[in-house]
């Protein structure tokens, strides 16, 4: 009989101590804040208001820099998207996870469409990022959020490299880097997914409506959990429209935002009324999505962040302006975005930041924020935003950062830059040139070895990190 009360006592135990851990799991998830990272395609430097712009409309993020704050320094690790996407989400250079190219056929341009097999065998379909990474939506999972994407996904296309298997509840989006923004077509092939499964049925609505439809509906059924909603737009990147009827927009948008912009109609400039156009219309979306979080009173307790995967392209209809180059070099034009940031309480208003940080700062600024101890098996290259942030150590930024695809390369130390884009080279002092205009090699030629130096180290490093697919041969 004592044996069978001792075997009850101890039945009752368990069960109180497993609803004290669930109590306290769910206490410990109230108190942890949402995060919304929202993401722009090929967006200038100078394309906001908030960031010198005079031409564009973009009252929501300028709203949210007024605030929050801006970062004026703050780089991406690739001059395009792929690798750059691959680096926000694992918090590792392009080099150490093994996504350093685009997933994507070589035949974008001319006009070709693929038929269905020809399509389903070809690289741009069968590549993603190595599954052995951590991506900052399975951590968030594990920790109790509820996630979704909606947007560009650009990791991968077969079902294993989908959100849905990357630790996200929710998705809706194109899988790769970049459609047709009505027909949802690349090369003629559908792109669309809802969650794991291709889908036509919106066909012929813009995406940036798409993906804020979806948005708003995750919020809607989501709003009282902690959630984290990744928004990459597509928005303001080249349609791959070559079968629109109306070839002079590069940049799709819709006519109502088109009229927004009536003087560069009127000056033959499709490209740049095309891209306000798309912005403003992100702009808005970003507006409607970030009132529901306002509504529902949440906005204290969200973690805001926006930035552009990379800078515009170059050429007419861009602004990168004061910088130099663009979309494919690294020039600054090419790795130098906008970034804002917002918390409520925990980062100042309307405060500019100009120390040199990264986007491989944002995995442990988030894991940070969200009180998630650091993997110290995962190497991760970048490091916890948070005191800068704050203002507890105005002094926080990076000392050095690398770049590297397609036989171009650069390296920055300090405020000395190498630049190698094959066809034009230089050496640069951003702290006096942030235009990169005086080339320094002859001049500097001490310093100039050395920071060659400092890349080649930082190359070995890279070749000896653990192999990543799917383009290392190992």
């Amino acid at each position: 009989m004592k044996h069978f009360i001792l075997f009850l006592f101890l039945i009752v135990l368990a069960c109180t101590n497993k609803e004290v851990q669930n109590d306290n799991k769910l206490a410990q998830n109230a108190n942890r804040p949402n995060i919304v990272l929202i993401v722009s395609d090929d967006q200038g430097y100078r394309d906001l208001g908030c960031f010198g712009a005079t031409d564009v409309k973009t009252p929501t993020l300028d709203k949210l820099a007024e605030e929050g704050v801006r970062l004026t320094n703050f780089y991406v690790t690739c001059s395009f998207c792929t690798p750059s996407r691959s680096s926000l989400l694992t918090g590792r250079y392009p080099q150490r996870n093994g996504t350093y190219e685009l997933f994507r056929n070589d035949r974008v341009n001319d006009g070709y469409l693929y038929q269905a097999y020809e399509y389903s065998v070809s690289p741009e379909r069968i590549l993603g990022t190595d599954l052995r990474e951590v991506l900052i939506s399975e951590v968030l999972k594990d920790a109790g959020y509820v996630n979704a994407c909606f947007g560009k996904w650009d990791l991968g296309q077969l079902k294993r490299f989908l959100p849905l298997q990357q630790g996200f509840d929710r998705y809706y989006g194109h899988v790769n880097t970049g459609i047709d923004y009505f027909t949802h077509e690349r090369y003629g092939v559908p792109s669309m997914y809802d969650d794991n499964e291709p889908t036509i049925k919106d066909k012929g609505v813009y995406c940036t409506d798409l993906f804020e439809r979806e948005a708003l509906k995750f919020l809607n059924e989501n709003i009282d959990k902690p959630f984290f909603l990744y928004l990459p737009f597509n928005a303001p990147h080249y349609g791959s429209n070559q079968h629109k009827e109306d070839p002079r927009y590069p940049v799709q948008a819709t006519q109502e935002y088109l009229d927004m912009y009536p003087e560069y109609f009127e000056k033959g400039d499709y490209k740049r009324q095309g891209t306000l156009a798309a912005i403003t219309d992100m702009d808005n979306a970003i507006g409607n999505i970030l009132k529901v979080i306002e509504d529902a009173g949440k906005e204290e307790n969200t973690l805001v962040i926006f930035l552009s995967d990379n800078g515009a392209g170059t050429g007419k209809g861009v602004a990168n302006y004061p910088l130099r180059g663009g979309k494919g070099n690294y020039f600054e034009g090419g790795i130098r975005v906008p970034c804002i940031i917002k918390w409520p309480g925990k980062i100042n208003e309307n405060l500019i930041i100009e120390n040199f940080v990264s986007s491989l700062e944002i995995f442990p600024t988030i894991l940070s924020a969200a009180g998630i101890d650091k993997n110290d098996s995962v190497i991760l290259d970048g490091f916890d935003l948070m005191p800068l942030l704050s203002r507890e150590n105005e002094k926080l930024e990076r000392q050095e950062m690398y770049w590297e695809s397609r036989g171009k390369f650069a390296a920055r130390i300090g405020n000395w830059k190498i630049v190698d884009n094959i066809d034009e080279k230089g050496f640069f002092d951003l702290s006096t040139d942030i235009s990169e205009r005086n080339d320094l090699t002859t001049i500097q030629s001490e310093k100039f070895e050395e920071i060659k130096l400092k890349f080649k180290n930082w190359q070995t490093e890279m070749a000896k990190a653990e192999p990543r697919g799917p383009f290392k041969d190992y």
